[in-house]
């Protein structure tokens, strides 16, 4: 049997990462996986099965407001950036693509997709959501471009905390999932899906969506 492909993700400091090689294919990818990235967010909101914890919040906070879903995403993770810097994180060209793009995909997605009561439409969208985020999340990491805003808090708190990433992860997603919960998000079947499949999901595609790169010699680590 032939050996499976591994990833081959770098460190790279966010000028490092423009000078390395395949930059116009590390480009492309990285827009195809935010856009599908937004799609899939779209496609679980039609589903109306429950939401990942971050777009329950989302949800939650444009009902309460008259803005779109799309902008309120875009919104948070502007936001979320500004928190960066105490952290000392340092946002890639992706990280900013991620910031602006996903949104953006996300609301030009929604009119295109039925929102319909028949349950078994409903349940392919939820899931169809849920593989297609895996496999976007994929492209866009493998782009080695930067990592997107909540990615990056993520990181950051980690190191600052001295916490597993793992338990920053949870206290996270936990915080913002009850937050969005009790502004009115959408919770339930598909929250759960997501939670447990898209981390094995992303998992699974990213040895195939890794775009190998060289660093310059001066770029490679000490």
């Amino acid at each position: 049997m032939a050996e499976r492909p591994r990833p081959g993700l770098q460190y790279l400091t966010p000028a490092a990462q423009l000078r390395a090689d395949r930059l116009p294919r590390r480009l492309v990818q990285l827009f195809v996986g935010l856009s599908l990235f937004g799609a899939s967010l779209a496609m679980m909101v039609r589903g109306a099965l429950g939401l990942a914890p971050w777009d329950v919040l989302h949800l939650g906070v444009a009902q309460q407001v008259d803005l779109s879903l799309g902008t309120v995403v875009v919104l948070t993770s502007l936001v979320l950036l500004l928190l960066w810097i105490p952290l000392r994180e340092m946002p890639g060209l992706g990280t900013i693509a991620n910031a602006v793009w996903v949104g953006v995909a996300l609301d030009l997605t929604l009119p295109v997709l039925p929102d319909t009561e028949n349950l078994p439409v409903r349940i392919a969208l939820m899931v169809g959501g849920v593989v297609l985020n895996g496999l976007a999340g994929a492209l866009y990491i493998g782009a080695q471009l930067g990592p997107g805003p909540r990615d990056g808090l993520m990181t950051g708190l980690a190191r600052r905390t001295g916490r597993s990433l793992r338990v920053v992860r949870t206290s996270i997603e936990v915080t913002v999932l009850g937050l969005g919960w009790l502004l009115g998000g959408v919770v339930g079947v598909g929250t759960l899906l997501y939670a447990a499949g898209v981390g094995p999901l992303v998992q699974l595609f990213l040895p195939y969506t890794v775009v190998r790169v060289t660093p310059r010699r001066s770029d490679r680590p000490r």
